[in-house]
């Protein structure tokens, strides 16, 4: 897959190729001067599925990967591991899609990040199928946890350095899908436990503490004749980690009041809307439209330019000429808003050029 266009406005140059709100500016002219034209291959991906008879059931295995850095290697064209997944009976193990996340909710858009306002993770867990019946089901799952905390103004302090995360326990999460001509409605819901330590702890200072982490998401795809609306709404405290873009799960509260914890971590509240609209003219054209945005509740303890809210959109239309192959062009809109009342936009024109290939091995 090839992606090409022109920024105009600026972003994080790690993000060049993306839409993420929270990778705008802080401040202004954080990046350079405006104007930035990009292109690259970063949404190329290969993946190997497999499926065998056993006498519990059919295994069924994933393994799939893409050419998208992020982490260190943000801004690359490197490997990116997406699923590593093996699932028998009503067991599954790996690496895949978080049963928090509903992924029939993203739209048939070209930009690779996609919807800021969505539960889009992909997490390595275990998971039980407790019931399903076509694409109607009750899962539940154990996953691996992780959080990351804004030390706000405090950032600078070295009171902070000696503070590590500690997870004592799993993610655990789950949903209830129900499915059928018309489309489907999924409820998920996940509870997690976010504990941080003072190592440099004294009898007269410890900025140990923990927070509870939950979150319910509902999300859905109506079937509107031809076409298709895709929405989704998430609300939940600390659950940052799993939104496809959104800052810190944990932000500083101050609590002079108490000499031995004059700051303490809160799990940051968040709110995630979507609603999207996949326009399925003919076998040769498409079209999406659609909106999504992200809320943060600050602390007091949050700096000035940390993340408050972030607002994304798109339009596109895009063109199928023969079985496999998509091309494009796509508007890109995107919108920043701080604690301190900064705001920024974004605006970006897209064209891709995708071709897809498989074939089988075997009976």
């Amino acid at each position: 897959m090839l992606d090409t266009g022109y920024d105009f406005k600026q972003n994080d140059p790690n993000w060049y190729d993306v839409v993420r709100p929270s990778k705008l500016p802080s401040y202004t002219d954080q990046f350079g001067a405006n104007g930035n034209w990009y292109a690259g291959v970063r949404q190329s991906r290969l993946g190997f599925k497999g499926y065998v008879p056993t006498s519990l059931g059919e295994l069924k295995t994933i393994f799939e990967f893409e050419l998208f850095g992020t982490g260190v290697d943000a801004g690359q064209t490197t490997f990116r591991l997406r699923h590593a997944w093996g699932e028998i009976w009503k067991i599954g193990g790996g690496q895949t899609w978080s049963t928090f996340m509903d992924p029939d909710v993203f739209p048939n858009s070209v930009e690779y990040w996609g919807p800021n306002g969505v539960i889009w993770y992909r997490n390595v867990q275990v998971r039980f199928t407790a019931w399903s019946k076509g694409d109607s089901n009750v899962m539940i799952a154990a996953e691996r946890p992780g959080a990351s905390a804004d030390q706000g103004v405090y950032a600078d302090r070295i009171e902070l350095q000696g503070v590590k995360p500690h997870f004592p326990a799993p993610d655990i999460s789950g949903h209830v899908r129900w499915a059928g001509k018309a489309g489907h409605v999924q409820v998920a819901g996940i509870y997690r436990r976010i504990e941080w330590t003072d190592l440099n702890a004294t009898p007269t200072r410890d900025l140990s503490g923990h927070a509870n982490g939950w979150g319910f998401n509902v999300g859905s795809a109506v079937n509107l004749s031809k076409h298709v609306l895709r929405m989704q709404a998430v609300y939940g405290d600390g659950v940052e980690n799993y939104m496809n873009d959104a800052p810190a799960d944990i932000g500083i509260v101050n609590n002079f009041s108490n000499t031995k914890t004059p700051i303490y971590g809160q799990a940051l509240p968040a709110l995630g809307l979507t609603a999207f609209l996949d326009l399925n003219w003919s076998k040769k054209f498409t079209s999406t439209i659609g909106y999504s945005r992200v809320n943060i509740s600050n602390t007091d303890g949050d700096s000035s330019t940390s993340f408050k809210s972030g607002q994304y959109a798109l339009c596109n239309i895009l063109y199928y000429p023969v079985k496999g192959a998509m091309l494009g062009p796509e508007f890109q809109f995107g919108y920043r808003e701080n604690k301190g009342g900064f705001t920024v936009p974004d605006y970006r024109i897209q064209f891709s050029m995708r071709y897809n290939f498989s074939f089988k091995v075997g009976g």
